[in-house]
């Protein structure tokens, strides 16, 4: 499914110590303190809400991925399909950056943003790609909905927060609903997929977090794109060698998925998302991802033809319980 100042490091960055906003707050705790971006932040105001809503943007054009994949595969082979996705938007990113002619990042963020994608812009779309090929899409849910709980584990280590027993219990809780909702409509077998998936968890939660962390110092869209261009020389050489070697065939739900693929989950999908990572702190942004496995199976009945549980209402009904526990808990 994120204008950079070259001369705004990391040590201009000014780090509150009260309950919520220090340290220990994680990525909400940063506030910039000069240059263009503590600008932009203070021309728009990103409130608390606001991230959240920005983040469950987010989480709506994740939960698109996985049908977008499916149609996909229907004209591209895997390694195509995914080598496509990553030109096409790094190509996209790269006119937008040169428009607005943005300056090359601090050499500091480099290492950052080869996290981000090489987690969310590579990893994750080759390892669940290569899953989709034998899970269906609410088979795949299962591993992917444990996403929350790793981005919030990682963000803990990643940025010494410590949020609060009751926020773990919640997400524990949300983590469980998701497992069995999803593990009940794939009938309780785990594919051999599921490497792949646990793979692509791992991978994107550590990219969420690194993401979410360069977001509260330049702004989120060129946090993405900076990270595709990086993708862009290894997308190309790499869509050359897939198409050559795997069968293809343009069909209009094939086109339409990759388009999907590169413009909707890669660009605007993973800008709203890091804007909103930066606005409200990892571990309770990322919490809205409980609800994306659902989306994603409502999904798959609207555009796959898949078949639905009647348990969905009462999984919602609960995973939307955790989450406003988690948005409300305090650290």
């Amino acid at each position: 499914m994120t204008a950079q100042d070259s001369a705004t490091p990391l040590s201009s960055i000014a780090v509150g110590t009260d309950r919520g906003t220090g340290p220990a707050a994680g990525i909400r705790g940063v506030v910039v303190g000069s240059g263009p971006v503590a600008a932009e932040e203070a021309g728009t105001g990103t409130s608390l809400p606001q991230g959240a809503l920005l983040a469950a943007l987010g989480v709506v054009s994740f939960s698109l991925t996985f049908p977008g994949t499916a149609w996909g595969l229907e004209s591209f082979g895997p390694w195509s399909l995914v080598c496509l996705r990553i030109a096409l938007s790094a190509l996209i990113a790269g006119a937008l950056l040169l428009g607005q002619r943005v300056p090359l990042p601090d050499r500091a963020h480099w290492a950052g943003l080869a996290v981000v994608a090489g987690g969310s812009l590579v990893g994750f779309p080759l390892l669940t790609t290569l899953a989709l090929e034998t899970s269906t899409t609410s088979h795949a849910a299962v591993v992917i909905g444990l996403l929350p709980l790793a981005t919030a584990a990682l963000g803990a280590v990643r940025t010494g927060r410590r949020p609060s027993p009751a926020f773990w219990a919640a997400s524990l809780a949300g983590a469980a609903v998701v497992a069995v909702f999803t593990v009940g409509q794939s009938g309780g077998v785990l594919s051999s997929g599921d490497v792949y998936l646990i793979a692509a968890l791992l991978v994107c939660a550590a990219a969420y977090v690194e993401g979410g962390r360069l977001a509260a110092v330049m702004p989120g869209w060129q946090v993405v794109g900076w990270a595709l261009v990086l993708c862009l020389p290894f997308a190309l050489a790499g869509a050359s060698l897939a198409l050559v070697h795997e069968p293809w065939r343009l069909t209009g739900h094939g086109v339409a998925g990759l388009l999907w693929l590169a413009a909707g989950s890669n660009c605007f999908g993973l800008y709203v998302w890091y804007r909103g990572l930066a606005a409200v702190g990892v571990p309770r942004a990322s919490q809205l991802q409980l609800a994306q496995p659902l989306l994603t199976l409502v999904w798959s009945v609207l555009l796959l033809g898949e078949h639905l549980s009647p348990a969905a209402p009462l999984a919602a009904a609960g995973v939307l319980v955790c989450i406003a526990v988690t948005q409300r808990a305090r650290s």
